[in-house]
């Protein structure tokens, strides 16, 4: 028995001997298959590292003792690695959405443009000692190294044109996507909005055709009033709603039950026509009233200019006839000096007018104003400049009373019919008298009182007048909105006309107007100016208004001037070119929309409001703003 159970124990730890060793045996076996593959795949990979490759390699032959020996560099992340990281990303998603990308490589980039901007000497370095450590490595080792940092540099230097492609495209794509998205969104909110007009419009015949209480009607004028309600409170820039577009399949589902209901299409034709033609009317009329209302405002004297020019004449009234005088008035008659006139009731405008020219001038001291205007703003206008001096320049204000030579040489001047007061004020023709009002004078400037000096007017006085009289800018080119024709203003189809002038002859603008009074002197054209005048009260020859008697009087005796001398249309058009604005040196808001009333085109009204001081002490207690 007892051998038996010594075998028995022997063979059981043979069998526990062999369970522990044989796996010792099969595990040390396959280590040593991997320990050799895996060191070398393992140098073979360290052979591609810049520099821990060639650290391991020179650490294994004798290093040359030396003095100028240095620290190991340190290991810095560099572009090129970001390139790398980059370009594999953008390998591995080039299919996929480019929009949510454009953040992350638009702020990879910066950083690559940053670290290589800071670390653009250091890298110069390392590559230089990294070739300086491969050049003195011997064998095959090192040419394999040199060859591969040439690759690499190659491959970076195309992968850095190929990011730099795409982020540009992409940064297009993210800077216009929001522009085209806002333009596509207002195009279809203005669709929907006239398709709901026109849904509108169909409700309203269909209603003159069914019975007035039926079930159809109140259907249709309850949905009618939704969709009105969703067309008044919806702006093109802005998103419809759910519940608007639902109430515009409602009224399209109505409608269709209308046309189940009433399917005769002439009848809604007919019915349509007769619509068309009553809303035609209606905004015929709406346009003749809102014309009407606009000639109104503009002949109408504001408020706030009413309250000023009180204040000022009562100011005026309570001076000494001593403080009521200008200084330097030995200037008035100096033909040497730069002479300008502007003829005005209107005290804001003519400070304008003075401001602008004084302000704009090379040698302000050169120029003297001419200020002209009737009686009853005379004490305004006067204490106006009293207290507002034009600095160094000179200003004279008169009063028309205080011509008596028109009633004695020329027994009053005549004064056209016109419901327009602009057309029948007396200062309106008082510019043919320009000769007479200033005898000592060879030369003028005439200002129209809503003008703006924006440039130096020295040159202007050494223009060529070539023998002429006026020298003005002309407005016969077609495709400009101050385009006029002679036959605009003058009566072509009566003989007297016809014969002596040529309908096609190149007209001119008032506003600013270089005149000779030498030449108008000598042939004689106020004297003409009277003729014209006199003929044109007994026979339509041509409407009220100074413009087209200039035309007549000064027929074949006016020069072109350069346009940049006198931009028009201010007044009127609010598309004049922006250019041609600003370049000009006079600026005229000829028209009724005048830069000191409420109906002013905005766009033009900040050049005529800068010359004026809004904190002025009677302008506040007027009320008057820009």
């Amino acid at each position: 028995m007892k051998p038996f159970r010594r075998c028995q124990r022997i063979l059981i730890l043979s069998l526990l001997s062999l369970s522990v060793f044989a796996p010792i045996l099969f595990v040390s076996h396959r280590l040593k298959n991997l320990t050799y593959t895996g060191r070398k795949e393992f140098i073979e990979d360290l052979s591609n590292v810049k520099y821990r490759a060639d650290t391991l390699k020179l650490s294994a032959v004798e290093q040359e003792a030396g003095e100028g020996l240095k620290e190991p560099r340190k290991v810095l992340y560099e572009d090129r690695d970001v390139v790398s990281s980059v370009s594999y990303s953008l390998g591995e998603n080039q299919d996929g959405k480019e929009s949510g990308h454009v953040g992350d490589i638009t702020d990879t980039a910066e950083r690559m443009e940053n670290v290589s901007g800071t670390n653009n000497e250091s890298k110069e370095g390392d590559i230089q000692f990294q070739q300086r450590e491969i050049s003195s490595a011997s064998g095959e080792k090192g040419q394999i190294n040199q060859a591969l940092v040439q690759h690499e540099q190659n491959e970076q230097s195309q992968s850095r044109k190929v990011i730099d492609q795409r982020i540009k495209e992409m940064k297009d794509v993210k800077s216009n996507h929001p522009v085209q998205k806002v333009n596509s969104n207002i195009r279809r909110v203005a669709d929907k909005i006239n398709e709901m007009k026109d849904q509108m419009i169909r409700a309203r015949a269909y209603m003159t055709f069914a019975p007035p209480n039926s079930q159809l009607v109140k259907e249709l004028r309850l949905r009618t009033k939704e969709v009105e309600r969703v067309v008044g409170r919806t702006h093109k820039d802005s998103d419809l709603s759910r519940s608007a577009l639902q109430k515009m399949r409602n009224l399209e589902a109505s409608l269709s039950k209308a046309s189940r209901a009433f399917p005769d299409c002439s009848a809604m034709a007919t019915k349509l026509r007769s619509m068309t033609h009553s809303a035609e009317e209606q905004v015929g009329l709406q346009k003749k009233q809102v014309t009407f209302l606009y000639h109104l405002a503009g002949s109408t004297t504001p408020k706030g200019l009413h309250c000023l020019s009180m204040q000022l004449t009562a100011e005026y009234f309570a001076l000494d006839s001593e403080e009521r005088q200008f200084p330097n008035q030995h200037k008035l008659h100096d033909p040497q000096l730069y002479h300008y006139a502007v003829f005005s009731d209107n005290v804001l405008a003519c400070a304008v007018v003075v401001n602008s020219t004084v302000s704009t001038a090379m040698e302000p001291e050169k120029i003297v104003f001419h200020v002209v205007t009737d009686s009853l703003n005379f004490p305004a206008l006067s204490m106006w400049f009293l207290l507002n001096p034009p600095g160094k320049a000179t200003i004279q204000v008169q009063s028309i009373e205080s011509f008596e030579w028109l009633s004695t040489k020329y027994k009053r001047p005549l004064i056209q019919k016109s419901t327009d007061p602009r057309y029948a004020s007396e200062l309106n023709h008082l510019r043919f008298y320009l000769p007479d009002i200033f005898p000592a004078l060879n030369k003028i400037v005439l200002f129209d009182h809503d003008v703006v000096v924006q440039r130096d007017l020295s040159r202007l006085w050494s223009v060529n007048m070539k023998g002429k009289v006026n020298g003005a800018v002309e407005t016969c080119r077609d495709n400009e909105p101050s385009f006029l024709q002679m036959d605009t203003f003058i009566n072509f189809s009566d003989p007297y006309v016809a014969n002596r002038f040529d309908v096609n002859a190149c007209t001119w603008a008032f506003g600013m107007n270089l005149f000779d009074l030498q030449n108008w002197r000598r042939h004689k054209l106020t004297t003409l100016y009277h003729k014209y005048m006199q003929l044109g009260s007994k026979k339509p020859l041509w409407v009220a208004g100074s413009l087209p008697l200039g035309w007549v009087t000064f027929y074949n005796r006016t020069v072109a001037l350069d346009r940049r001398w006198h931009a028009l249309g201010l007044g009127y058009d609010s598309g004049v070119v922006q250019g041609d604005v600003d370049r000009a040196a006079v600026i005229h808001y000829d028209g009724i929309m005048k830069p000191w009333l409420d109906i002013a085109i905005g766009r033009y009204k900040g050049y005529w409001s800068k010359y004026l001081n809004y904190d002025h002490s009677h302008l506040q207690r007027c009320n008057i703003h820009a």
